[in-house]
């Protein structure tokens, strides 16, 4: 399960068990912009630009989402420009309760799939390209979701 505040990562032989873990730090760098905020806080951005913290973590449970179930899976998913604006009955804590269940679906399929698994929707990349597309966009909306927080009320650190 993703943790707060997860370690950061070390070195590790076993690739799939550091993908994860920078995977997990990262996530845990979002969950704690979000933590401590009220639900009208989650959703405040500087001057309307940007994407609120609620957002940022509502867009990057639906990332996860699609990658897993949708490319790696195969099954029905879609997009829509919604999640990153998410509706009044999204919730601080419901928001944060999907992105940790989602992380702990989306850990248990990459330890019980190969990296090499080609993705069943766009066929040109496997579960490690859907990996580093995961980490890479976890790490863009973590400093993301610094800045705003930041912006919000001074809160400051990793």
């Amino acid at each position: 399960m993703t943790q707060l505040s997860p370690p950061f990562p070390a070195g590790n032989p076993d690739e799939r068990e550091l993908l994860l873990s920078w995977l997990g730090f990262l996530r845990g760098a979002v969950l704690r912009k979000i933590d401590g905020l009220s639900d009208d806080d989650a959703r405040w951005t500087p001057d309307g630009q940007l994407i609120s913290l609620l957002g940022i973590v509502n867009h990057l449970t639906k990332l996860e989402w699609r990658w897993i179930d949708g490319a790696m899976r195969g099954e029905q998913t879609s997009r829509d420009q919604s999640e990153f604006y998410p509706d009044a009955e999204l919730t601080v804590a419901g928001a944060v309760r999907a992105y940790r269940d989602r992380a702990v679906a989306t850990d248990e399929y990459v330890r019980s799939t190969s990296l090499y698994q080609p993705c069943r929707e766009g066929g040109r990349t496997d579960l490690r390209w859907v990996m580093l597309h995961l980490i890479n966009e976890t790490a863009r909306h973590a400093g993301h979701a610094d800045s705003t927080r930041e912006l919000l009320d001074g809160v400051v650190g990793e």
